[in-house]
């Protein structure tokens, strides 16, 4: 998906789940998921979003 829908997505996500979300580079694009279920390279994390940091 493109960089700007994965970012919307990520934050709505980490919003409406209330965990933190991390935004990875895929070779197809961005993907979006709980940090929870990441078990990759942490290079591909491009940022996390994390409902509770203020």
């Amino acid at each position: 998906m493109p960089l700007s829908t994965a970012q919307s997505l990520g934050w709505s996500l980490a919003r409406t789940m209330m965990t933190i979300i991390v935004l990875i580079e895929t070779t197809k694009g961005y993907a979006v998921m709980p940090i929870e279920e990441f078990d990759g390279d942490p290079e591909h994390i491009v940022c996390e979003y994390d409902p509770f940091n203020r």
